[in-house]
């Protein structure tokens, strides 16, 4: 029996969502995923507070959708300041947003936050991901474009600070042989 895209794209994302923890685990959840430097000045306890962060964005819009409920977008500073109060992350949907102030307000945010807390409510958001998205209906999936959009809030993320933490781990690697 043929599967469906959403089995295709829930297959490919828990595939994806392995490879990065299987490296997050080659670091080891020790005092290293706290070093900063890893990318820029943010260490991998900082790169997962921001995975954290696009996580809750998509899993709370996968779960209104769900619910009947629509998201729009902030279009004012007091509305970007309402939802960062409501939800507790930025509104990454919103045009105001610029490239770096969400950032430094994640990393601000988590940077007294225990490295396990972070972890345990990374692992949340992703399940909750994955339950919205076996819940939701194929048709509705496709209306929303939400397999691009989740794509684009885990593993291209994903990818994207794994490059940094692999090299991160070379030049440490090679620094500590010698």
């Amino acid at each position: 029996m043929p599967k469906t895209q959403k089995e295709i794209f829930l297959a490919r994302l828990m595939r994806e969502r392995d490879k990065f923890e299987l490296l997050l685990n080659r670091v080891g959840f020790t005092r290293r995923m706290t070093l900063k430097g890893v990318s820029g000045k943010w260490s991998i306890k900082d790169m997962l507070a921001h995975i954290l962060s696009y996580e809750l964005y998509i899993a709370d819009r996968l779960n209104e959708t769900l619910h009947g409920e629509v998201y729009a977008p902030c279009r004012t500073q007091n509305a970007l300041d309402a939802f960062l109060d409501e939800f507790g992350y930025p509104d990454f949907g919103s045009p105001l947003l610029g490239d770096d102030g969400p950032n430094e307000w994640v990393t601000e945010k988590y940077k007294s936050v225990p490295l396990e807390e972070v972890v345990a409510q990374e692992l949340q958001a992703f399940a909750a991901i994955i339950v919205s998205l076996e819940e939701m209906p194929e048709d509705m999936l496709d209306q929303h474009n939400f397999l691009d959009r989740v794509a684009n809030n885990t593993y291209r993320h994903y990818h994207e600070h794994s490059t940094d933490i692999k090299r991160w781990l070379r030049s440490n690697t090679a620094y500590n042989r010698r």
